[in-house]
């Protein structure tokens, strides 16, 4: 695992934690745009998380085939217990910074 995680890491982190068995591309820009109001592309999506599989803090595995989709396949990811420990250490960072400074940064 490299060292920290992007802005956009942790959302996509969050996303499939969220989703768990149901997180595919598709599932987790809508999950974004619907909870961190972020409109992205599937290709953002996609290279990031490619990104995160390569950094392995993901995996991803492919789907039954169904009729739906014309017979293709979703790729279907998860987090692995190095994404969750890393989306643990990332999130306890920005608690720590912010941790006093709501009172100051609703007043700007």
């Amino acid at each position: 695992m490299s060292g920290t995680l992007g802005e956009l890491e942790q959302l996509v982190l969050l996303a499939l934690a969220r989703l768990g068995e149901h997180a595919y591309g598709v599932s987790v820009r809508e999950e974004l745009a619907r909870r961190a109001r972020r409109e992205l592309s599937l290709g953002t999506i996609y290279t990031t998380l490619g990104r995160l599989e390569a950094k392995r803090l993901i995996a991803s595995h492919l789907g039954d085939p169904t009729p739906e989709r014309g017979g293709r396949r979703k790729k279907f990811y998860r987090l692995l217990p190095a994404g969750h420990r890393a989306l643990l250490a990332s999130l306890h960072a920005i608690e720590r910074m912010a941790a006093g400074l709501h009172p100051l940064l609703e007043r700007s």
